[in-house]
């Protein structure tokens, strides 16, 4: 059994730790109401960006674009080549989110023929390459405070590589938080654009005005023409480009919120944890302090006994 020294440092090594899980736990509670609060500041722009996209493609079903899953070679079999943007922490202490979106990540590349990783993160690039799997060096971000400047350049890095067809599919793997209790990893197809999403949208907000009385034949006949400068085809990739930015942006302030509310979690627990601990070692500090004062009270009594027996014995 310890002794009380030993107990006594470790109350105060728990202490010293209690007093880091709480400051962590405030400051990931910080990030995360500002994380909340950029998500929701860009939420108009992305939703407008995803109707003007619907808007063109309902009036030009037939046409084709790089940036959506209606071209030619989209058609064909062939071995594609797929792209993985992984979006996982810097640091741990965030209890399994890190190791959520691995898993989740590489169970998904493990159907794919080919792919290319491009971490964001420092826990995933060192994962990945620890474990040697085909992943893009020169891509090096980190996941902390995410910027809308920082997904437009993962965006234009990742649209060059398309471009070029080296990439035939991009994919997106970040964690959605549900509440704050609940955590999602999703996988979400970034490039081709699925078309029938935008025009499927695109139908069920015409549908809904023409339930509320709105008049579709009077909007048919007085929007007969229109204009698109320059062509429809170069605002629809300008658009597109900036709807794969706010995807990007979304995904890693998404990832954002979900790591500081998984460290929340976790540090809340370890405090809990620690205090439950203080308390055992408390008792067992307490029991052990009361044995010794018992046992010096039993030797001072002993000793007093002996004494007055001596001096009974000398007379």
């Amino acid at each position: 059994m310890a002794n009380a020294k030993e107990i006594q440092d470790r109350i105060k090594s728990i202490q010293d730790t209690m007093k880091i899980t709480k400051a962590m736990y405030m400051m990931s509670s910080m990030k995360l109401r500002k994380a909340k609060q950029k998500l929701e500041d860009t939420e108009p722009f992305f939703y407008g960006l995803q109707e003007q996209i619907s808007s063109i493609l309902y009036h030009f079903p037939d046409m084709h674009h790089l940036y959506f899953d209606n071209r030619e070679k989209d058609k064909k079999e062939t071995v594609k080549k797929r792209g993985y943007i992984i979006i996982t922490g810097d640091k741990g202490m965030a209890g399994a989110y890190n190791h959520n979106v691995l898993k989740e990540s590489v169970k998904h590349m493990n159907d794919a023929d080919s792919h290319s990783i491009y971490a964001v993160g420092e826990i995933g690039r060192q994962y990945f390459y620890s474990l040697k799997f085909p992943m893009d060096l020169n891509f090096r971000y980190s996941a902390n405070n995410p910027s809308i400047h920082r997904a437009r350049v993962i965006t234009e890095y990742v649209l060059n590589l398309y471009n070029k067809e080296e990439l035939d599919e991009v994919y997106v793997v970040y964690t959605r938080m549900i509440n704050s209790m609940k955590e999602e990893v999703e996988v979400q197809q970034l490039l081709p654009l699925k078309t029938h999403n935008f025009i499927k949208q695109e139908l069920i907000e015409q549908a809904s005005k023409n339930k509320s009385g709105y008049d579709v034949e009077a909007e048919e006949k007085s929007d007969d023409w229109f204009l698109i400068y320059p062509s429809p085809k170069k605002v629809l990739e300008r658009l597109a480009d900036n709807y794969i930015t706010g995807f990007i942006y979304g995904a890693l302030v998404e990832s954002s919120a979900s790591e500081e509310n998984a460290r929340m979690m976790a540090m809340q627990s370890a405090t809990n944890n620690a205090d439950k601990m203080l308390k055992a070692l408390s008792v067992q500090y307490n029991r052990i302090r009361q044995a010794a004062i018992t046992q010096e009270i039993t030797e001072v009594i002993g000793g007093a006994k002996a004494l007055k027996k001596k001096k009974k014995q000398a007379r």
